[in-house]
């Protein structure tokens, strides 16, 4: 199972990223467990300076935007 963070204020684009990881997870099978991260400071401790910003075990791998599916489906292989 991947742990998965979605760092962002709740925002709709959070709500968004959150929404696109777990529809490109279920589509590839793969099981994850999503947290959503809102508290400024733990965000910033992991470097983030524009959100929504995603951690998938331990390590940053996107952050400001919506990501693109295809840049997901590579993050979750």
């Amino acid at each position: 199972m991947k742990d998965i963070k979605v760092l962002g204020p709740g925002c709709k684009r959070c709500q968004t990223t959150a929404e696109m990881v777990q529809a490109e997870a279920d589509r590839l099978g793969v099981a994850v467990e999503i947290e959503k991260v809102t508290d400024y400071a733990a965000i910033a401790g992991y470097g983030i300076a524009a959100t929504p910003g995603i951690v998938i075990d331990g390590k940053v791998v996107h952050a400001g935007g919506l990501p693109k599916a295809e840049d997901i489906a590579k993050w979750l292989a």
